[in-house]
């Protein structure tokens, strides 16, 4: 007498299951992200996703497991959910700017500067100047040129580098001068307290990552029109994940 195996319980269909032609087109947004130099996490390609127009889009979650189930990221068991972020922003515009420096090298191997001023409340980039050197000349040249297209903000945050705000260390400096004068209140985050300038570190690393997806430049002239596109392309055509909405910096 033949035993009788028992039926199957599983589904014969998934309703639920992301189809094949989605994912293949998220794996193709991701890697499109990376080759460009952007950021290229679920909310990224979510953001881009978006763009497309397309009904029915995968959340960040599903598009989360997606990415782990067909090998193109690892599990990060230690990583804390962005529920357990608190971020601090100004209420708008203008409130209050940001400045930082972050080093660079040209093809040869020459150190030079990038200068970089953002919105605290839009995080869009307001200036950037590549320079020779981390000095005060090219800090008020990159504030003067965003205040400029811009008008001057109401505070204005730095380090205590001699460049942007040494008044710890008794004077004012050019920067805070030509602030002051402009009736800008200036502000630093405290010594040895880097997470200050969060916003400034993050963008630095954008940039980064941005710059190392192409040839290096030759000459500051050539790295200056590089991170001109930069800024330009983070501005108008990045969804950023800070922002609601995952709207640009410009909207």
């Amino acid at each position: 007498m033949r035993a009788v195996e028992p039926r199957s319980t599983r589904p014969a269909t998934s309703p639920k299951r992301t189809p094949d032609d989605m994912v293949a087109l998220a794996l193709k947004i991701r890697a499109d992200l990376h080759d460009e130099g952007w950021d290229h996490g679920p909310l990224s390609v979510l953001a881009r996703l978006e763009r497309t127009g397309l009904p029915n889009l995968p959340s960040r979650a599903t598009l989360a497991r997606v990415f782990l189930a067909t090998g193109v990221v690892e599990p990060e068991p230690r990583k804390k959910p962005r529920s357990a972020l608190r971020r601090f922003v100004y209420p708008a515009p203008n409130c209050l700017w940001q400045i930082d420096a972050t080093e660079w090298s040209l093809a040869d191997a020459s150190p030079c500067v990038i200068f970089q001023v953002i919105d605290d409340h839009s995080r869009k980039a307001l200036g950037s100047i590549v320079a020779r050197a981390e000095t005060s000349e090219a800090a008020v040249a990159v504030v003067t040129a965003a205040i400029v297209r811009h008008g001057a903000p109401q505070k204005f945050l730095s380090d205590n580098g001699v460049a942007f705000n040494p008044t710890r260390r008794g004077y004012t400096g050019k920067l805070v001068d030509y602030l002051t004068g402009l009736g800008v209140e200036t502000i630093t985050g405290k010594p040895y307290k880097p997470t200050t300038q969060g916003k400034n570190e993050r963008f630095h690393r954008t940039l980064h990552r941005w710059l190392n997806a192409r040839p290096p430049a030759a000459t500051m002239a050539e790295l200056q029109e590089l991170v001109d596109v930069f800024d330009i392309a983070y501005n108008t055509q990045r969804a950023h994940q800070s922002l609601a909405g995952r709207i640009t910096p410009q909207q």
